[in-house]
C-alpha cells in the first residue's frame, strides 16, 4: 500500500479538488464517529446502539487545496421492516453517486456475515474506488490489528475488490484520521469548492436538532427501543419581545414511539428521564446553534410507524 506524495502532485497544477466520499459498514462500525473526527465537530449522532443513523449526513472537511464532503449513510443490514428496506435503498443510491467509498470494519471484531454481505454488494459496484478503513484500532493490540488487515486484504481478493488503500484509524484517539483525509483527497475530481468556507454540514438545522434529541433519548434505554424512537421538531422560533443581547429560541419537538407501553420508559419515574433528555439535548443544541434555547418535549405514540408507509412519510423517511 503506497501513500502518495501529495505535495508534488498538487503544486504542479495547484488545482482545487472537491468531491464526495461515503462511509459504509454494518451498524455500529464507527462511521459517525469517524465523520465527526474528520470534520472536527459533531455533525452525526453517535450511540453505542446499532442503527442510529437514519439520514445521510454530509460533513464537510475544508482544506486550502480541497473540499471533502463526507456522506454518512445508515448501516446496511438485512431489513426486517419497511423502514429497514428504505434505509438500505438510501445506502445503495448514495454508493452510486459518490467519488470514493470507505468501507468501515472495526479492528476489534472478526469479519462476520454482515461484513461479507456488504462486501458482496460493493463488489458489484465496479467504477467507484474503494478504501477499507479499519476503525477502533485503539481497542486492539498490534498483533490483532495485523490479523485484521490480512483478513480484509484476503476478503477483497476473494470477492474481486481491489482496495485502493487499507487504512487503520482510531477516531476516538485521533490516530491516522488526517492520513485518511490525505488519501481520500487525491481521489476527488478537480473542482472549485462546492460549499461555502465554514459550512460543516448541509443538514437543515431542524433535522440536526431532532437528531440530537434522539441521541439523548437513546441513552440508557432498553435494547428493544432504539429502532422505535423518532423525533420531529414541530417549531423553531425566536422568542418575541426579547432584547437583542438576550435572544431565546423556542423549540417544540415530539418524541414518537410505537407502543403505549414504551411511553413510560422514555418519560421515566415522575418524568425524570424525559427531563434528563431535555437537559442533555438542550446543551448540545445550544452549542450547535450558538444561542440559548427553551426546549419543549412531548412523547407521542405513532402505532407501528416503522411498518406504516403513511407514518414513515410523516416522520420524514
Amino acid at each position: 500500500m503506497s501513500v502518495r506524495n501529495l505535495s508534488s502532485e498538487q503544486s504542479a497544477e495547484s488545482a482545487h479538488r472537491a468531491g464526495f466520499a461515503c462511509f459504509v459498514g454494518r451498524p455500529n462500525a464507527g462511521k459517525s464517529t469517524l465523520t465527526n473526527a474528520l470534520v472536527g465537530k459533531k455533525v452525526a449522532i453517535t450511540s453505542n446502539r446499532p442503527q442510529t443513523t437514519r439520514h445521510t449526513v454530509r460533513g464537510i472537511v475544508h482544506r486550502p487545496e480541497a473540499q471533502l464532503i463526507l456522506v454518512d449513510t445508515p448501516g446496511l443490514h438485512k431489513p426486517r421492516t419497511l423502514l429497514g428496506e428504505r434505509l438500505n435503498d438510501v445506502v445503495r443510491t448514495t454508493w452510486a453517486e459518490v467519488d470514493v467509498i470507505g468501507f468501515c470494519l472495526p479492528a476489534n471484531e472478526k469479519l462476520g456475515p454482515g461484513d461479507r454481505f456488504i462486501a458482496k454488494e460493493l463488489a458489484g459496484i465496479k467504477r467507484t474506488p474503494k478504501i477499507a478503513v479499519v476503525t477502533k484500532t485503539d481497542l486492539v493490540d498490534s498483533k490483532a490489528l495485523a490479523e485484521q488487515l490480512i483478513a480484509i486484504d484476503l476478503l477483497g481478493k476473494e470477492l474481486g475488490i481491489e482496495w485502493a488503500q487499507i487504512v487503520p484509524v482510531s477516531a476516538v484517539a485521533g490516530e491516522q484520521v488526517e492520513l485518511l483525509a490525505d488519501l481520500l483527497i487525491p481521489m476527488m475530481p478537480d473542482s472549485p469548492p462546492l460549499y461555502p468556507e465554514g459550512d460543516l454540514t448541509d443538514e437543515p438545522e431542524q433535522v440536526m436538532v431532532a437528531e440530537l434529541i434522539r441521541e439523548a433519548a437513546l441513552e440508557g434505554v432498553r435494547d428493544e427501543l432504539p429502532h422505535s424512537i423518532a423525533v420531529v421538531v414541530e417549531e423553531m422560533l425566536p422568542r418575541e419581545d426579547r432584547p437583542a443581547d438576550k435572544p431565546l429560541l423556542d423549540i417544540h419537538a415530539n418524541i414518537y414511539i410505537e407502543r403505549p407501553s414504551q411511553k413510560g420508559i422514555i418519560i421515566g419515574p415522575k418524568g425524570k428521564r424525559l427531563k434528563d433528555v431535555g437537559i442533555k439535548s438542550r446543551k448540545q443544541i445550544e452549542a450547535l446553534l450558538g444561542t440559548p434555547v427553551f426546549l419543549d418535549l412531548h412523547v407521542k405514540v405513532a402505532k407501528d410507524w416503522q411498518r406504516d408507509p403513511k407514518q414513515l412519510r410523516k416522520l420524514g423517511f
